[in-house]
């Protein structure tokens, strides 16, 4: 049986093609610039890793969604990785266990998963982010918050917002505020996802309902989650989103849905989804958790964000780059000097070569170049 084209990639994976790659490596390296102008040390963990050290590190994210083989050398079970964070959990607590805290570390690189998310039917992902290991009070939020919208903002995105959310929000409040019976507690959290009152109300979580409520714009959203009374229950929490949102001081759009859960399975008291104009689904995440691992794991807070669809926004719009083509015979110690002033160049390999038929923008006549 032959394939009916040898040379079709796999689904939900692509080619960079050059335009696609310059605007990547550009948002890309923007993107880091800012985390490592903010102090956070860059890491390079391996793609593949062995599983079940992977797998421990992996609360609340989905295993499934990882490819697995054996590995010939070791015959274990090895996996590619789906997601950054497990790994910088494990080098913050391994290599890194004895450095100072807080620890400031981010990371960029590929993420590959079996299937993609929902209509995105992408499997292999950029993934770029911040973690600040060992604190995840209000100054680590509000540090990386603003980080993570200047990262997108010097990426390219436009129109930056920033919806935050409690994750565990109904853990907090059915400890003693709003009291739920252990098996209600699923059920309640689902019917917030849904956001379905009346399911609500039939799993027994009436006092849940004005929380469906207190969202959208940050401002109205936050007076009505004040004005619900919970013996005082999320008044830390209240007032931390408050300072958070003074510290960003109209940076970015504040929204705020406090019941929402998707993407945020092993967050804690913050968690935070940005978007950008233009730019269609979440274009990163971020909040505070703990390291899973050994023991309790340790604090951190961070975020990630996964450009792709900002990047092809601003390579639809790419203008070709200036190159100056080099006929033969050229001077090799101009070209040297163009060259470290910011051009490209191109050198001609035979008398055929032209700058017009392979679209150069100019030419070096006379020591200068000359536009075409």
């Amino acid at each position: 049986m032959t394939e009916p084209n040898a040379d079709l990639l796999p689904e939900g994976l692509e080619d960079r093609l050059p335009r696609d790659a310059a605007a990547t490596t550009r948002v890309m390296r923007s993107i880091q610039d800012v985390m490592h102008g903010h102090g956070y040390d860059r890491v390079l963990p391996p793609m593949i890793e062995f599983e079940k050290s992977l797998a421990s590190r992996m609360d609340g994210i989905n295993q499934r969604r990882m490819f697995r083989f054996v590995d010939p050398a070791s015959l274990r079970m090895m996996a590619l990785r789906s997601d950054h964070t497990p790994q910088i959990g494990r080098i913050a607590e391994t290599r890194l266990a004895a450095a100072p805290r807080p620890l400031r570390l981010c990371y960029a690189g590929q993420v590959l998963t079996i299937k993609g998310d929902g209509l995105d039917p992408a499997r292999e992902r950029l993934q770029c982010g911040a973690e600040l290991i060992g604190a995840d009070n209000v100054a680590a939020a509000c540090e990386i918050v603003s980080i993570a919208i200047e990262a997108l903002q010097a990426g390219g995105a436009h129109g930056v917002s920033v919806d935050f959310t409690l994750p565990d929000l109904v853990d907090t409040l059915a400890t003693k505020a709003f009291p739920l019976e252990p098996q209600q507690i699923e059920a309640v959290r689902r019917e917030l996802d849904t956001k379905d009152a009346g399911g609500l109300v039939d799993a027994g979580g009436e006092a849940y309902v004005p929380l469906l409520y207190a969202t959208g714009d940050f401002g109205t959203a936050i007076e009505k989650l004040s004005a619900i009374d919970a013996g005082g229950a999320l008044a830390s929490r209240i007032t931390a989103l408050r300072e958070i949102a003074a510290t960003l001081g109209g940076t970015a759009r504040l929204t705020l849905d406090p019941s929402e859960r998707h993407g945020f399975e092993y967050q804690s008291w913050l968690g935070f989804t940005l978007y950008a104009e233009g730019v269609r689904g979440a274009l990163g995440r971020g909040g505070t958790y703990r390291i899973a691992g050994s023991g309790e794991g340790e604090a951190a807070t961070g975020f990630s964000l996964y450009p792709d669809a900002l990047i092809a926004l601003i390579a639809g719009t790419e203008q070709p780059q200036d190159c100056v083509f080099l006929p033969l015979g050229h001077d090799r110690e101009t070209a040297a000097r163009l060259r470290s002033i910011g051009w490209r160049t191109v050198a001609a390999l035979g008398a055929s070569d032209s700058a017009a038929a392979l679209g150069y923008t100019h030419v070096l006549e006379g020591g200068d170049p000359v536009r075409l």
